[in-house]
C-alpha cells in the first residue's frame, strides 16, 4: 500500500508563513513553508531517523517536539499517529488521527490509516467511514476501495463488497497503465507484482482470514491469471537453470499466491487442487517464500514435504542463517531432534540466534528433560519481560516435572500469570438480556479441530449432542490446520467464526457482539491459545476445559470442569478456578471412527507378556523410566513396547535407550516405534498386554485409546489434576484396583496384573463392553453433564 513516506525534509530560504505550512502537501511544500525554522526541521527529521530504525518511543518524542513547534505541522502529526499505531497504544493513536484530519481533512494517508485502525479495533462502521473519506480526498487512488471492500466483507455486505473490489481492481490498473514510473516488465523485475494483480491477492488474503475460502479461490485465481500473462512461460522457464530475473521474480510473486490458493483450495477438501498449486510454489527460489512454504506444508501435515522444501532454501542459500533455523525448527516439530541440534549450531555458526534458547528449551522438553526446558523457559520468560508464550511453556513444562510438588506447580502457575489480569474488564458491566425464555450463548474458543488432536477426538461427539434447543453455540476459530475434521465441526457449529488473525481487541468485540453468555476456552496454555484474552475478561462467565490438563492460574478464568478423581473434594486450592465436578470421568471417550477391536486369541495368554506406552517422550522422565525398568525386572521374559513420534529419530532411540540401559533394562526387551495414521496406531495395541500410564503426567488421550482397545492401564492416583487423569479413567471403568497410591503400589500392581494371564486376557476380551456400558463413556450422558454444568455457571 502507499503511504506517504517519511523523508527528511531539507532547510529553505523563505520565512515561515503558518498559512502556507497548513497547505503544503508533501516534505518538499513543507520545507519551503518552514523557511529557516531549523529547530522544527531538525526535530522532524530526528523522528524520521528514529522511525527508520524502528525506535518508536525516540520518534514519539521527536514527533512531539516538532508540534511542539508547529502545532499543525501536517507530516508530524501523520508520523506521531502512525508511531502510537506501532506503540500499540490504540486509543491515543485515533484521537493523534482525529488531530491530524481537523487540521488537515483531506489527508488521505491519513482518512486511509485511520480506517486500518478502526478495522484492527474491531470499529468497522467506524472503519468503512474513515476508508470513504480517503476516496472522497484522492478517487484516483486503489488502497481506500480495497480497505473498504474488506470491512463491507465483515459486515456481510457482499455485493457492495464486491463493488468496492471492482473499483480497486480498476483503478490499480489505472495507475499501472497510466501513473507508473517504470514499465510493467521493469516492475516484475524489481519484485512489484503488477498492480491489479496484487489487490487481487490482498483482497484474497483477506477473504481467506474471514473463512469465505470459495471466494478467497475465485479471487486468488484471478491474482494468478495477471501475473501469468505478465509473462505466460514463468513456470516453466523457473523450472529451468537459465530463467531471467524477471521470470524468477513472476515465480516468486506468483508461489505466494499459490500459498494462499492451496490453503483456501485444503480448507474446502479440494485436496488433489491444492496439493498441484502447493507443487507448483516449491518453484520458488525466494528465501522468505520457500520458509512459508515450509512451515505450510508442515501444517497441513505435509511435514516430509516441507522439510525437503526448506533442505531447498539451504541449498540455495548455504551462508544464511535464517534459512538454517527455520529448518531446525521444523526439525524439532517433526521430533527430529539429534539434526535439529546439528542445524541449529550451524545457524549459531553463521550468525547470531536470538531465538536459540527457545528452541534448546523445546527440545529438552521433547527429550523428556523437563527441569531444563522449564529452567530455559522461565529465562525467556525473565527476559522478555512479557507473561506471553514463554511463561505458557514454562507452565506447561511444569507439569511434567518430577521436583515439583503439586502445590508448587499451582502457585507457580499463579505467579507466571497474575500480571495478565491488570486492567482486565469487571464482569458486572457486560449486558446480557434475562436468561429465562432464550437459549444459552456459549462461545467455544479453540484452533484444534483438526484431524487427530485430542480436542477434536473429544469434542467432535459433544458437538453433535449438544442441545441446540438449550445452546446456540458459537467456535471462534484461531487455528490455521484444516482438514475434513474442521469442516465436520463447522457443520456441527451453528455459528463459526474465523478468528485467528483477529487481535485480542477485535476478537472481544465480536464475541461481545455477539453477545456471549459463557466463553470456554479449549487450549489452555497449548499452541494458538488466547490466555490474554480470557485474563481481560471478555464475557461474563468464562471456563476452561480440556485443551489443558487443570487449572490455568490465569486471572478471570471463573471455573474449570473436573470429575470426583482429578479434582477431589479438598483439592480446590490447587485450582485458580472453581471446579464443576462432572460425574463419571471428567473426558468421555466416544469415538465416531469405527475402529475393529482385536480378537484376543488364546494364544495371546502364552506369548511373552508385552507392556507398553504410545506417550509422547516428554512424559517419559526420569521417574517414569526408573518404575517402568523396576517392572520389567520383577517380570522375567516381559517386554516393553514404546511407540511414539520421536521414535522415528534415530537419536531419540538412542537416547532412551541409553536411559533404560542405565537403569539396568536390557534392550533386547525393548522395542521402539514411530509415528503412524491413527487407525494403523489403534490397532497396534493388540500388541500390548498391559498399558504403563507415565508419572507425573498421565496419558490422557493415549490411555483411552488403549482401554478402548482391549489394554488396561496400570496407573499411579499423585496429587493433581494431570496426575490423576488415568486414576479418573480406570475408577470410572469400575477398575479401581489397577490404581496405585504411590511408586511401590504401582510397580505391585503391574506385577500382580501380569500374573494371572488368564483373568488378563478375560478382561481384555471384555473391556469394550464394559466401557460402554458405564456412564463416562455414553457421550449423551456425558453432553447433557456439560449442559447442566453451564447452566449452573450463567444462573
Amino acid at each position: 500500500m502507499k503511504k506517504t513516506e517519511s523523508k527528511p525534509v531539507k532547510k529553505a530560504a523563505t520565512k515561515k508563513t503558518p498559512s502556507r505550512v497548513n497547505g503544503a502537501k508533501n516534505a518538499t511544500e513543507i520545507a519551503n513553508a518552514m523557511g529557516d525554522n531549523t529547530q522544527v526541521i531538525t526535530r522532524f527529521n530526528a523522528g524520521n531517523a528514529a522511525w527508520r530504525a524502528q525506535d518508536w518511543t525516540g520518534a514519539l518524542a521527536a514527533y512531539d517536539a516538532a508540534l511542539a513547534l508547529e502545532p499543525t505541522f501536517e507530516l508530524a502529526l501523520l508520523g506521531r499517529a502512525r508511531v502510537l499505531v506501532r506503540l500499540g497504544q490504540w486509543m491515543p493513536a485515533r484521537e493523534a488521527f482525529a488531530s491530524l484530519l481537523r487540521a488537515h481533512p483531506q489527508q488521505f494517508s491519513g482518512w486511509l490509516e485511520a480506517g486500518h485502525l478502526c478495522r484492527q479495533m474491531g470499529e468497522l462502521q467506524q472503519a468503512a467511514a474513515a476508508y470513504q473519506r480517503a476516496m472522497d480526498a484522492a478517487p484516483e487512488r486503489y488502497e481506500a476501495p480495497l480497505g473498504m471492500a474488506r470491512v463491507l466483507h465483515q459486515l456481510d455486505q457482499k455485493p457492495l463488497a464486491a463493488q468496492a473490489f471492482e473499483q480497486a481492481m480498476t483503478l490499480a490498473g489505472g495507475a499501472q497503465a497510466n501513473g507508473a514510473s517504470q514499465s510493467a516488465s521493469k516492475a516484475v523485475a524489481n519484485g512489484s507484482p503488477h498492480l491489479p494483480a496484487e489487490v487481487a491477492h490482498r483482497m484474497g488474503q483477506y477473504l481467506l482470514e474471514l473463512g469465505d475460502n470459495a471466494a478467497a479461490v475465485q479471487v486468488l485465481r484471478l491474482a494468478l491469471q495477471k501475473l501469468q500473462a505478465q509473462a505466460p512461460n514463468a513456470t516453466a522457464r523457473g523450472n529451468t537453470q537459465g530463467g531471467s530475473n524477471t521470470t524468477l521474480s513472476v515465480i516468486n510473486i506468483m508461489a505466494e499466491v499459490q500459498m494462499d490458493l492451496g490453503e483456501a483450495l485444503l480448507r474446502l477438501g479440494q485436496q488433489p487442487a491444492a496439493l498441484q498449486v502447493l507443487t507448483e510454489a516449491s518453484a520458488a527460489t525466494h528465501e522468505p517464500t520457500l520458509a512459508r512454504l515450509g512451515a505450510l506444508a508442515f501444517r497441513h501435515n505435509l511435514w516430509q514435504e516441507g522439510l525437503a522444501v526448506l533442505r531447498k532454501c539451504v541449498d540455495l542459500y548455504p551462508q544464511s542463517p535464517t534459512a538454517r533455523w527455520n529448518l531446525a525448527h521444523l526439525l524439532a516439530e517433526s521430533w527430529q531432534m539429534d539434526e535439529a541440534e546439528q542445524v541449529l549450531q550451524e545457524a549459531e555458526k553463521l550468525g547470531p540466534m536470538p531465538g536459540a534458547k527457545s528452541m534448546r528449551a523445546s527440545i529438552a522438553g521433547r527429550q523428556g528433560d523437563a527441569d531444563t526446558a522449564l529452567r530455559l523457559y522461565r529465562e525467556l520468560a525473565d527476559e522478555s519481560g512479557e507473561q506471553g508464550k514463554f511463561a505458557s511453556s514454562s507452565a506447561m513444562s511444569s507439569l511434567y516435572s518430577d521436583q515439583l510438588t503439586a502445590h508448587e506447580v499451582a502457585d507457580l502457575h499463579r505467579e507466571l500469570f497474575a500480571p495478565l489480569g491488570q486492567g482486565a474488564r469487571a464482569r458486572e458491566s457486560f449486558v446480557r438480556a434475562p436468561l429465562a425464555g432464550r437459549r444459552i450463548k456459549l462461545g467455544l474458543v479453540s484452533a484444534d479441530f483438526h484431524h487427530q488432536h485430542p480436542v477434536n477426538i473429544f469434542m467432535q461427539p459433544v458437538l453433535r449432542e449438544i442441545d441446540r434447543s438449550r445452546f446456540e453455540v458459537f467456535l471462534y476459530f484461531t487455528g490455521v490446520s484444516y482438514d475434513e475434521q474442521t469442516r465436520l465441526a463447522q457443520q456441527r457449529i451453528e455459528h463459526w467464526v474465523e478468528a485467528t488473525t483477529l487481535n485480542d481487541t477485535q476478537l472481544a468485540k465480536r464475541i461481545d457482539a455477539d453477545g456471549i453468555d459463557l466463553l470456554l476456552d479449549l487450549a489452555g496454555h497449548t499452541g494458538q491459545q488466547r490466555m490474554s484474552l480470557f485474563a481481560k475478561r471478555v464475557a461474563p462467565v468464562q471456563a476452561t476445559y480440556l485443551g489443558y490438563p487443570g487449572s490455568t492460574g490465569v486471572p478471570n478464568m471463573d471455573w474449570v470442569l473436573g470429575d470426583e478423581v482429578v479434582t477431589p473434594v479438598g483439592s480446590d486450592s490447587l485450582c485458580s478456578e472453581r471446579i464443576a465436578r462432572l460425574p463419571g470421568t471428567v473426558f468421555c471417550f466416544a469415538p465416531e471412527v469405527d475402529y475393529p477391536y482385536p480378537a484376543f486369541a488364546d494364544d495371546v495368554a502364552k506369548r511373552s507378556l508385552t507392556f507398553g506406552s504410545f506417550n509422547n517422550v516428554p512424559k517419559l522422565t526420569p521417574r517414569t523410566l526408573r518404575l517402568w525398568a523396576q517392572i520389567l525386572k520383577a517380570v522375567p521374559d516381559s517386554r516393553l513396547l514404546l511407540k511414539a513420534p520421536s521414535f522415528s529419530d534415530g537419536g531419540a532411540v538412542r537416547l532412551f535407550g541409553e536411559r533404560l540401559q542405565k537403569l539396568g533394562v536390557d534392550l533386547a526387551r525393548v522395542e521402539f516405534r514411530g509415528p503412524t495414521g491413527l487407525t494403523d496406531m489403534m490397532a497396534e495395541y493388540t500388541d500390548v498386554d498391559i498399558a504403563l500410564d507415565p508419572v507425573p503426567y498421565n496419558g490422557g488421550t493415549t490411555s483411552l485409546q488403549a482401554m478402548w482397545m482391549g489394554v488396561p492401564v496400570v496407573t499411579q492416583a499423585g496429587h493433581n489434576f494431570v496426575s490423576r487423569m488415568g486414576g479418573s479413567f480406570m475408577t470410572a471403568a469400575g477398575l479401581p484396583e489397577w490404581v496405585a497410591d504411590d511408586d511401590e503400589g504401582y510397580v505391585r500392581v503391574a506385577v500382580q496384573m501380569a500374573q494371572d494371564r488368564a483373568a488378563l486376557l478375560a478382561l481384555k476380551r471384555g473391556l469394550r463392553e464394559r466401557l460402554k456400558a458405564r456412564r463416562g463413556w455414553d457421550v449423551v450422558a456425558h453432553t447433557r453433564a456439560m449442559e447442566a454444568a453451564f447452566e449452573g455457571m450463567v444462573s
